[in-house]
């Protein structure tokens, strides 16, 4: 009886003890180490760093570097080979990495007009729009205008947007972010990878990204680009000048994964029916003797024993029967002294380089958008240039012989002076997939003949990648009235809006 008491009075006891501190009950059920806030720099970080190492992981190396001919998949990589699949996994990054960017702008929320916040969420913004411009340029219409700013709740059922009206939102809102850029503002510090927090350099950034943004509705909308690609030209003094200007992560050429330049990774993993380069890629540097190809490639096993050192890159897209012929010392891979070298010096991962807004300019200056044609060839140099000088190639003078019959001008049509320079970016690109894949689409140099395997296109090289099945499953009546925009339904040889060439 007395331990019934004693029962009677402790419960009696707790629960007055908890009614009295109601008031209180937040507080005391919120342990100590409870994280309520996060660092904006922090998660700024993370994402410029998986942002931006995202182009060269795995996935797109094999799949749209198979598809831009840089790579070429062997047996084991059937994802190069024309055969559909949903791109799950590069949708959940883009839309991950995206609502780790509305976190920042949760955590600096009403600070908008603050020096304090007012420059960070002005640079977070641009950063956004470059992860928008890739995911849209790659699947075409996406969930955008709809989707939720509460980082912990990303909506899941909403419309898809026409790329066309992401497209106009996206330059609009870089304008109005640009503009926002103080230099007497905080910044991000060491935290940012890109530029250790110069707003100066952001502004730059920014309006380089518009340049990109600009050319590539040229055939879209000629109207909206020639306005956008002048406005970013205005004052060349806002774009990338140098390649010290370009925007790249850091990288450690070591055993840790995370820190390591993810081409390196991909060739330090996984079997060596991932590591051969394209026919294209590698026969386009022969006929140019272009210095670079010793830094890229190896020359292939049986050359180098015959006393002849030379290179072979092999076709794309290949069939079974043409797979089981492969001998592997017929082809080059990657340079193990470069690229592919754990002990050579670390190679930066880029997001926008010098050299592509210099190919940018000078397809602007042949159309007349900002500058005079005759300017496309000083402005083409100047990107070739740049990129011969960056790792691993670090070649400093161009031969003279490349500079007088490669790279020059005289005596060629419009036309074929746009596929010389789209032809350099393409080599400039390898390595940048998404971008690259863009680049290639919507200009159609250099011209790329599809692999043998028909795969599901009937041997046409994709357009586009396939939706995420999640939106097929979870978001199933907005998935298909964006699917009904489609040409050919959610298929690799349906084109995205800008695609006209």
């Amino acid at each position: 009886m007395k331990h019934i008491v004693k029962m009677v009075l402790c419960s009696f006891t707790v629960a007055m003890g908890l009614s009295s501190c109601t008031k209180d009950f937040e507080r005391l059920n919120t342990p100590p180490t409870s994280v309520t806030t996060i660092d904006p720099s922090l998660v700024f970080s993370r994402v410029l760093k998986d942002g931006t190492f995202a182009e060269g992981g795995e996935l797109p190396n094999n799949k749209l570097g198979s598809w831009t001919q840089h790579w070429a998949g062997g047996p084991v990589v059937p994802v190069s080979r024309y055969l559909e699949s949903a791109e799950d996994a590069v949708w959940e990054q883009h839309y991950s990495l995206i609502k780790d960017l509305k976190q920042i702008s949760l955590e600096l929320k009403g600070k908008e007009s603050d020096p304090s916040g007012r420059s960070k969420l002005a640079i977070a913004r641009i950063y956004e729009i470059s992860i928008w411009q890739r995911l849209t340029d790659l699947f075409g219409d996406v969930p955008y205008s709809q989707i939720t700013k509460d980082p912990a709740n990303v909506q899941v059922i909403a419309p898809f947007d026409t790329q066309e009206s992401i497209y106009t939102s996206l330059i609009a809102d870089l304008n109005s972010a640009i503009a926002q850029l103080n230099d007497n503002d905080e910044s991000y510090g060491t935290a940012d990878f890109f530029y250790k927090g110069s707003i100066p350099q952001w502004r730059k950034f920014g309006n380089s990204l518009k340049l990109r943004l600009g050319l590539r509705l040229r055939y879209a909308n000629p109207a909206l680009a020639r306005s956008t690609v002048e406005s970013a030209m205005a004052n060349p003094a806002l774009l990338l000048s140098g390649n010290a200007d370009n925007a790249a992560v850091p990288t450690f050429n070591n055993a840790q994964p995370v820190n390591t330049n993810p081409m390196l990774r991909q060739f330090q993993t996984g079997s060596s029916d991932l590591r051969y380069l394209a026919a294209a890629l590698i026969d386009k540097l022969k006929e140019y003797s272009d210095p670079r190809l010793p830094l890229l490639a190896q020359p292939t096993v049986n050359s180098v024993k015959a006393g002849k050192p030379d290179y072979a890159g092999l076709g794309v897209a290949l069939t079974d029967a043409q797979l089981s012929q492969v001998i592997r010392d017929n082809y080059s891979t990657p340079s193990l002294s470069t690229w592919f070298s754990a002990a050579f010096a670390p190679i930066p991962t880029y997001a926008l380089t010098y050299s592509e807004v210099s190919f940018f300019k000078a397809e602007a200056a042949l159309l007349g958008w900002g500058a005079s044609s005759g300017d496309a060839e000083t402005f083409f140099k100047a990107g070739v240039t740049a990129a011969f000088q960056l790792a691993p190639y670090s070649i400093n003078t161009i031969p003279p012989a490349y500079n007088t019959t490669v790279l020059s001008f005289t005596g060629l049509s419009d036309a074929q002076k746009l596929e010389k320079i789209m032809t350099q970016k393409w080599i400039h690109l390898f390595g940048r997939n998404y971008e690259a894949f863009a680049e290639w689409r919507r200009n159609g140099y250099p011209v790329l003949t599809p692999g043998s395997n028909p795969g599901s296109t009937g041997g046409k090289i994709p357009r586009r990648a396939i939706y995420s099945t999640r939106e097929a499953q979870l978001n199933n009546a907005n998935y298909q009235a964006a699917v009904g925009r489609l040409s050919n339904g959610d298929s690799f040889l349906s084109k995205v809006w800008w695609d006209k060439r």
